[in-house]
């Protein structure tokens, strides 16, 4: 079977992979739909430190189960299933204290491990979420959008509480979801008009062009500050936008991953008591709520996806996403031919 192979940063090409055969206790996914993350595209640029080469790409994940390994017996073959595509110690104390999320060992498929561009993978049973009544395609957004929803639970944003989302990427989007969904006035910013009229139609109240003075845009909307930030950018404008906006004992989330250190003004941390929380993966908890929430909004994924693109197209595809990633909210690479 064929699969993307990211052999080297800036090269990405279709290499032959043998099928393979679920062994006791794993599941064989015939894969769907895979979605590029923000990490693939990193790796592809080469400033992915956690990546090696060659890397076969792929975590946001989408298929049918093809068959059963040995022991299992909680599936079927034939259900659509998602996977969560994080493989944890289960020794740290991330671990031991319930937060596998944040494993120091962790590995994603993808990134540390080898991923689900390709026709069928096996995981172990453990990582298989069956879902119903979604469309096939709209599984893979859920991994992304979980991503988002934890942030949100990192927060501990309450109903009526105002966060302002910096960034209308993937990500931020799972961040927008899971905010309308805990009740709170959302503010999206975001360089791209057409990313901020998807952030609109999924339910943002206010949206921000971040080409302007986006400090006095969200001041003239909240008065003294939005209760919380959570940033989903990973640029260095946007980190300390982030502190500086946020309300004085206010809350504020980092997902993205900025490409290099950071100067702050530590006294703004300090007189504006405010916390500041990392943000990494997601909780099964996080799954659960996003699948609920993309059936409670079935024409979410229509806004979301960018596009869509066959196995031999996705070498050209992520290219094109490297070029100009302002273009494309979320590409899918549709599996189901290769």
């Amino acid at each position: 079977m064929q699969a993307l192979t990211i052999l080297r940063p800036g090269e990405a090409t279709l290499t032959e992979m043998a099928m393979p055969s679920p062994q006791a206790g794993e599941v064989a996914i015939d894969i769907a739909y895979v979605g590029y993350c923000g990490s693939d595209l990193t790796s592809y640029r080469g400033l992915n430190p956690l990546v090696s080469y060659p890397r076969v790409p792929g975590h946001e994940i989408a298929g049918t189960i093809a068959a059963l390994g040995d022991g299992v017996t909680d599936f079927t073959a034939g259900q659509t299933v998602t996977v969560i595509p994080y493989f944890n110690c289960g020794t740290c104390r991330a671990c031991t204290t319930g937060r596998p999320n944040a494993c120091v060992n962790n590995q994603t498929m993808g990134v540390q491990r080898e991923g689900a561009m390709t026709g069928r993978i096996t995981v172990p049973a453990a990582k298989i979420l069956p879902v119903d009544d979604l469309p096939l395609r709209d599984l893979a957004l859920i991994e992304p959008c979980a991503v988002g929803f934890h942030a949100v639970r990192r927060s501990g944003l309450q109903p009526g509480e105002t966060v302002v989302v910096l960034g209308c990427g993937m990500i931020g989007l799972g961040v927008l979801l899971g905010a309308l969904r805990a009740g709170a006035r959302v503010i999206a910013v975001d360089l791209s008009d057409a990313k901020l009229a998807v952030a609109k139609k999924l339910g943002a109240h206010e949206t921000i062009n971040a080409k302007g003075d986006v400090r006095a845009a969200v001041t003239a909307l909240t008065g003294e500050g939005p209760d919380v930030v959570i940033e989903a950018v990973g640029a260095e404008a946007t980190f300390l936008q982030a502190v500086d906006m946020v309300v004085t004992t206010g809350r504020v989330v980092y997902i993205g991953y900025a490409k290099a250190p950071i100067a702050y003004d530590t006294k703004t941390f300090i007189t504006k008591e405010i916390d500041i929380r990392g943000s990494r993966n997601a909780l099964p908890q996080d799954f659960s709520d996003v699948i609920d929430c993309l059936k409670a909004n079935p024409g979410a994924g229509d806004l979301i996806v960018s596009r869509v693109a066959s196995l031999d197209q996705a070498p050209a595809a992520l290219a094109a996403w490297d070029a100009d990633p302002g273009a494309f909210t979320k590409i899918l690479i549709d599996l189901r031919a290769g």
